[in-house]
């Protein structure tokens, strides 16, 4: 895997790195996620997903066992796709490369 080096990594101070998103209530992976910047993962842009296991064409983000993570919408300040995760819907954990 390598990180995508574009505008937005550079806008937050060209800090990176990646984590393994699952689901809190089944431990289920979910995906590999770029994380540019300090601070809380509130968000998950589309263009950073990476290794997917589940859709992320639809307008929600479910896990494999069902479980509702959080919804698509369009992040207006950077006019890109962003799921908007629910609060404690998901564990993170930094993948060392």
């Amino acid at each position: 895997m390598e990180f995508k080096n574009d505008k937005y990594r550079k806008s937050r101070g060209g800090r990176s790195r990646f984590l393994d998103i699952r689901c809190r209530k089944c431990d289920k992976h979910i995906c590999v996620y770029q994380k540019d910047g300090p601070g809380n993962l509130r968000r998950m842009y589309v263009d950073r997903i990476n290794k997917p296991a589940v859709s992320i064409l639809k307008k929600e983000l479910v896990c494999p066992n069902g479980h509702l993570l959080a919804v698509k919408a369009m992040y207006e300040k950077e006019k890109r796709f962003a799921f908007r995760l629910f609060v404690d819907a998901v564990t993170k954990k930094i993948i060392k490369k």
